[in-house]
């Protein structure tokens, strides 16, 4: 049985080896057939903390970590823009 692995964006990484992400998802609705963004914060595990806040990651099911963690990071799919200097 395979696990599951979704793609999101990563929005906190004030925890120590712990991220949370959010998925982005698009649903038509039922009966008015409007496309609409649905979305879901999941608590992620990064075991080096090699990701920070903006970066596109590919997370994948896994056994429970902790209280509310059941997923980990595979890979960075894509970098967040460094931050200009003001």
């Amino acid at each position: 049985m395979s696990r599951k692995r979704l793609q999101g964006r990563i929005i906190s990484d004030k925890m120590t080896k712990s991220r949370v992400v959010q998925i982005e998802r698009t649903v038509r609705h039922p009966k008015y057939e409007k496309v609409m963004r649905k979305s879901k914060r999941l608590m992620v595990h990064d075991e080096f903390n090699r990701t920070k806040t903006g970066d596109v990651v590919e997370i994948e099911e896994s056994r429970p970590l902790s209280a509310r963690k059941r997923w980990r990071i595979i890979h960075v799919v894509a970098r967040a823009a460094a931050k200009a200097a003001s």
